[in-house]
């Protein structure tokens, strides 16, 4: 009963018009630090494809030279949780604004140095050495940028409306693409080949740097202040040592990080993927790709948003397996579209986003409710690195290693398995006592 009248004091002081403190401040936070996240991302994602491989890897084929810099795309996604265990250690000796402080200045510096990186052929294989350095960097800077705000949110969501709260967090995806995508078009479409390779691809890097420092300062002016400390305290999201967190959570650390591997296989399918497979083996420019892109993320931002009231109306485990069933379903003639030219590919990231909007707005909330107050602030960080890490980090690699081997129906595979993945850890979930899963 303690917890529950905690809870329900958190929500009431959250709500009320009181001091500083309201869930629309929580949610501001949470969409611009989601949104800058991702940004970098698929800033980084984009050159990976367009840029690296003729810049970092030029003595190599264009599929080659792409599957080695999707190598280097996945060193971040490995080096994440690690960062998770240097900087849940400065959070415990210095505060969760000196964490955010540093992480974000590490993740800014890192992206930057990739703003300035030498070709391979002015500096051989270095280029290659300075470009996996300062994506290790990244990955362990977004370890430490995990800032508890979405669990705060959704440890203080009114019952009836946790479907709601969850998805708030995942709308920073799709509007980060948007910005990448449109940015690089703009850049690819306007500049020479020459001008692009050359300076044009280093823009959006600098843009990601400034979007960090916005990020920062939006951040910091919610977690620092004396209200949310108290509702963080009261709250028990306080950061605990890893070990003693895998002890007591292990298994909800597990099944949550699999859940949402089908969205995580899909969330790749429709950004990084089909721009590689485009870009590779047809005769399309990237411009006009990243443009269906960015058109096609409004479709997911839409999907993400509808997938709150569903989950409030059918639960979010139920919403959650159902989008699994349809992607598998989707894996079985999505790589006939992406094949089926201009309409096909049009058709494949319409249809794509909007599955992908409505499993993954709801899939960093399925099992969060299942951890203890006193783990949920650091087993929901772990629990979202790995599941970012098996299901994301080496996907792009993986599906173009399979499609570029087998043909586009291995990628579909690749998918189908993704979905079967979340329906056994949903499974598996669901044999938790009834009274644990009562908040799904």
């Amino acid at each position: 009963m303690a917890q529950t009248s905690t809870a329900e004091t958190n929500s009431e002081l959250i709500g009320s018009h009181h001091g500083q403190v309201s869930a629309g401040d929580i949610a501001v936070g949470v969409i611009v630090g989601r949104t800058s996240e991702f940004f970098d991302f698929f800033v980084y994602a984009i050159a990976s494809v367009i840029v690296f491989p003729r810049l970092v890897f030029p003595t190599h084929d264009p599929l080659v030279g792409t599957l080695y810099s999707f190598c280097i795309f996945a060193l971040a996604f490995v080096a994440r949780p690690f960062g998770s265990v240097l900087f849940m250690a400065v959070d415990r000796a210095y505060g969760r604004g000196a964490k955010l402080t540093i992480a974000l200045f590490l993740l800014g510096t890192s992206t930057v140095a990739i703003a300035f990186l030498p070709a391979y052929g002015d500096i051989g294989a270095v280029a290659v050495w300075l470009l996996a350095l300062a994506r290790i960097g990244q990955g362990l800077a977004l370890g430490g940028t995990w800032d508890g705000l979405p669990s705060l949110l959704a440890l203080n969501a009114p019952r009836n409306r946790r479907g709601f709260y969850a998805m708030i967090p995942q709308l920073g995806a799709p509007i980060g693409l948007i910005v990448a995508s449109s940015l690089f078009a703009f850049f690819v479409a306007n500049l020479s080949a020459d001008d692009f390779f050359t300076w044009g691809w280093r823009y959006p890097f600098f843009v990601a740097f400034a979007i960090n420092v916005v990020a920062l300062f939006a951040r910091l002016r919610i977690v620092v202040t004396p209200e949310f400390s108290k509702l963080y305290e009261s709250g028990d999201l306080q950061p605990t040592r890893i070990r003693d967190t895998i002890r007591a959570e292990g298994r909800n650390v597990v099944v949550g990080a699999f859940a949402p591997l089908a969205s995580f296989a899909l969330f790749h399918m429709v950004t990084v993927f089909p721009l590689s497979w485009v870009f590779l083996f047809t005769n399309e420019g990237p411009a006009r790709f990243l443009a269906i892109e960015a058109v096609s993320a409004l479709f997911g931002i839409a999907a993400i948003v509808a997938s709150g009231p569903l989950a409030d109306r059918v639960g979010r485990r139920a919403l959650l397996g159902g989008s699994a069933i349809a992607i598998a379903t989707f894996s079985g003639f999505a790589p006939q579209l992406l094949d089926g030219g201009a309409v096909g590919e049009a058709l494949f990231m319409v249809l794509g986003f909007i599955l992908l909007g409505l499993s993954f707005g709801q899939s960093s909330g399925v099992v969060a409710s299942s951890f203890s107050r006193q783990h949920r602030y650091t087993g929901s960080a772990i629990t979202s690195d790995l599941a970012w890490m098996f299901g994301a980090g080496f996907a792009p690699l993986a599906a173009l290693l399979l499609a570029g081997n087998f043909g586009l129906i291995a990628a579909g595979a690749y998918l189908l398995s993704g979905a079967a993945c979340t329906l056994l850890a949903l499974w598996i979930d669901g044999r938790r006592p009834a009274a644990d899963r009562q908040a799904d």
